[in-house]
């Protein structure tokens, strides 16, 4: 037996019929860019999520940079946030030109530690990013409170945790502004790259939808009145067709990027999205059996928090023994996979930060220890006893 850590392809089978009639009426209509596809799909997503705003973007990582150059985070701030995480979210604070700061992580989450961020912070300081890792909201009040305490403002990268839930609120609802990835692999992925940035300040939309596109149009012309506190009424003209000809795109007022979610991948995305709760719910299934056949093996499953709901974008095991495990298994047919094997700040991008081994203890011992398996709605009952089944053979 065969199975991949996610099967896109036995979740396609599900949405064939009604993604392939969608992809089609687009490529027939030739409106391809920023058309009625992307307008739903960002008006069903802040439904989804409960905010005012999402502002669609082309990926995860320029939805977490345009959102820190909304919030005026440049040129050698400090932004607090984890070494455990993909590499893109401090690669987006030092794209605006900022500093990240890592605070170590908590060993049962695998989340920011809030009673370690305020050691952190220097009159540089300017925000705390923390990190949803793996579908498990952050601890949120104290993160919040210690912001506001200091008057920084949060983002979430909330790019691996889009339905979870913390307090009975969804992820994404719980800071100044929020991100999401819909790469593929993500419990909400498109056929390609994609993001969205949320928010509830009607400024910080505006700002962050003029940098997706130039900074220009209207919404640029809007963006730049708001940072130079100018008082001006600025018309919306909705009769332009951004595929062809917008005359508008060529009036600059911000130095933006070019950053779009593309009318496939939002129409893509919208049949998903009324998907989400079951494929997520499903995923919680799957983790409430691995949780309960591995128990009394020496394998440690992952901790979810009382506050929070879990969604399970990767299924986290610990192992002393990981690379051992890790090739029986391959040779098993069940593929694994090591996230992160090097924590971000021992990564060679930031050597010049000047971090050393031992400086965040429990990054480097999940490092050491973590391994994901086979984690997706359309697993079988066959799969899941025969992955098990395999791990318990491991361990005897």
């Amino acid at each position: 037996m065969q199975i991949p850590l996610i099967n896109l392809k036995k979740q396609y089978e599900t949405i064939k019929t009604e993604c392939d009639k969608k992809v089609l009426d687009i490529l027939r209509s030739a409106n391809y860019i920023m058309g009625e596809n992307v307008k739903a799909f960002e008006t069903e997503f802040a439904e989804y999520i409960g905010t005012k705003h999402s502002i669609s973007v082309a990926n995860g990582t320029d939805a977490l940079v345009i959102a820190l150059k909304a919030l005026g985070i440049g040129q050698d701030d400090e932004v607090i946030t984890t070494p455990f995480t993909f590499f893109s979210t401090a690669e987006s604070i030092s794209a605006v030109g900022a500093v990240p700061v890592f605070v170590d992580v908590r060993l049962d989450t695998f989340n920011i530690d809030p009673s370690k961020i305020e050691e952190k912070i220097t009159p540089k300081t300017k925000a705390i990013m923390p990190v949803h890792i793996f579908g498990q909201p952050c601890d949120m009040d104290e993160i919040n409170e210690i912001a506001k305490k200091h008057n920084l403002k949060v983002i979430e990268d909330a790019c691996q945790a889009v339905g979870a839930e913390y307090k009975g609120r969804k992820a994404g609802t719980l800071a100044d502004i929020a991100c999401f990835s819909f790469f593929p692999t993500k419990n909400l992925g498109c056929a390609g790259d994609g993001g969205m940035i949320i928010t509830d300040d009607d400024d910080l939309a505006t700002i962050c939808k003029a940098l997706r596109t130039h900074g220009s149009g209207e919404n640029g012309k809007k963006a730049y009145n708001l940072l130079n506190d100018i008082n001006e009424e600025v018309e919306e003209d909705k009769s332009t067709d951004n595929t062809i000809y917008n005359p508008l795109k060529y009036y600059n007022y911000l130095v933006g990027h070019n950053s779009r979610l593309d009318e496939l991948q939002a129409a893509i995305l919208r049949v998903k999205l009324t998907l989400l709760d079951e494929w997520n719910n499903k995923r919680r299934e799957n983790a409430k059996l691995y949780n309960e056949k591995l128990k009394d093996t020496k394998i440690v499953t992952p901790y979810e928090d009382k506050n929070v709901k879990h969604v399970y974008h990767m299924y986290i095991l610990q192992a002393e023994k990981r690379q051992e495990i890790v090739d029986y298994l391959k040779q098993r047919g069940i593929a694994t996979g090591i996230y992160y094997p090097v924590p971000l700040h021992l990564q060679k991008a930031y050597t010049h930060l000047g971090y050393k081994l031992g400086d965040m203890p429990n990054a480097e011992y999940l490092s050491e220890r973590t391994f994901a398996i086979p984690m997706f709605a359309e697993l079988t009952e066959e799969e899941k006893q025969y992955i098990v089944q395999a791990i318990k053979e491991f361990g005897e």
